[in-house]
């Protein structure tokens, strides 16, 4: 099987957020689809390991907010790479609350939605989702993820519904162009040397966690 067929699929780059007892949490989703438009359902995918999974199925709401092609690189790295369980994810982010929800304010929009339904896999839930309040914040494009992968350079977080385990392979000496990866995130560095003050634009991880690597 061609799994490389399924990246022909159009997916969007998202954080959805919920409310665990008072503390606002979070992460980075690339799986939702609008369903029906009256009334207005969309479906979100969601990794069982993922805390917000857990926060989504005891409170019945979550937030949607849309990321926008300009967006921070650093909403993906803090919301895509870290867990909410033990990191305040809105530390230093631009939000507000909608019923009672966060939503980040820098994106193209957002929604809030009560879950109505839900569907388990072996890896993860579906979420069905009736929008009960939404809002546009600018016309901007929203980030794609053909757009997060071919330009931010980044990588699926393990439990994106689109993850491939990748392997670290050894150095080619006849590649003059070094590259190197991201061991948290996947980002990839072109050039000679990492410089020394070097920070991922993706994770915010230093120097030390990238990998030198090429092709095979």
């Amino acid at each position: 099987m061609d799994k490389k067929v399924l990246r022909n699929l159009s997916y969007g780059v998202y954080v959805v957020t919920s409310k665990d007892k008072g503390r606002n949490i979070g992460c980075v989703a690339n799986s939702i689809m609008q369903v029906t438009s009256n009334p207005s359902v969309i479906a979100l995918s969601i990794n069982h390991d993922n805390y917000t999974n857990k926060i989504i199925k005891e409170t019945n709401i979550f937030g949607v907010s849309i990321l926008k092609e300009t967006a921070d690189a650093n909403i993906i790295g803090t919301f895509g790479f870290k867990s909410s369980k033990d990191t305040d994810k809105f530390n230093n982010i631009d939000f507000k609350e909608i019923l009672g929800i966060p939503v980040l304010k820098d994106t193209c929009g957002y929604m809030i939605c009560k879950v109505i339904d839900t569907m388990e896999t072996s890896t993860h839930t579906i979420f069905l989702g009736q929008v009960i309040e939404s809002g546009d914040y600018t016309n901007e494009n929203a980030m794609t993820y053909k757009y997060y992968h071919e330009y931010l350079k980044g990588s699926s977080p393990k439990n994106a519904p689109t993850y491939e385990e990748k392997s670290i392979i050894s150095a080619d000496k006849d590649n003059k162009t070094k590259k190197w990866k991201c061991s948290i995130c996947g980002y990839i560095y072109e050039g000679d040397e990492l410089p020394d003050d070097f920070v991922c634009p993706i994770c915010g991880v230093g120097k030390e966690k990238f990998e030198l690597i090429t092709e095979e």
